[in-house]
């Protein structure tokens, strides 16, 4: 988790760093969010962020996560961004799937959870609102990049 303003900034993984492909990524080792849905009676929801301006690719819309330190897996990474970023308990998701987004040397998993029961979300200050948002509706929003591109792969991934 990134701190704004001179704030302290901790793990070894924040930083910018060039993929192979001269794209500029935050995450010194990569980074990791987490794809969480819930089902309703006739719809399935995704838990969506939209990011505060200052962020990287800002006032968009798109997953909680963030840059994966040295010492994590992609999935610690995912529900350590995911409780930092929106209040969601480790406990509270169960892990069905993971995609990798390979850029050349710079990897963003993401991980693709369902909600266990009820969970209550928070945003913290790299979120300008977090909202449950009907999968049919994704698309209308204004997508961070990564995320409008992997959302078609993502789309049926950890389903039963």
């Amino acid at each position: 988790m990134a701190r704004r303003r001179g704030t302290a900034v901790h793990g070894d993984g924040n930083g910018w760093v060039v993929c192979a492909q001269g794209h500029r990524h935050w995450g010194r080792y990569g980074a990791a969010g987490l794809l969480l849905r819930r089902r309703l009676e006739d719809a399935t929801e995704v838990l969506m962020q939209h990011r505060a301006p200052w962020t990287a690719n800002g006032d968009t819309w798109g997953l909680p996560g963030g840059a994966r330190d040295s010492h994590e897996s992609a999935r610690e990474t995912a529900l350590r961004e995911a409780a930092e970023e929106a209040g969601v308990a480790p406990e509270s998701v169960r892990v069905l799937d993971e995609l990798h987004d390979d850029h050349g040397g710079w990897h963003y998993v993401t991980v693709v959870a369902e909600a266990r029961g009820r969970i209550r979300i928070v945003a913290n200050e790299e979120s300008l609102d977090l909202r449950w948002v009907a999968e049919a509706e994704i698309e209308q929003l204004a997508l961070h990049p990564g995320f409008a591109r992997t959302w078609p792969l993502l789309r049926d991934r950890g389903r039963a």
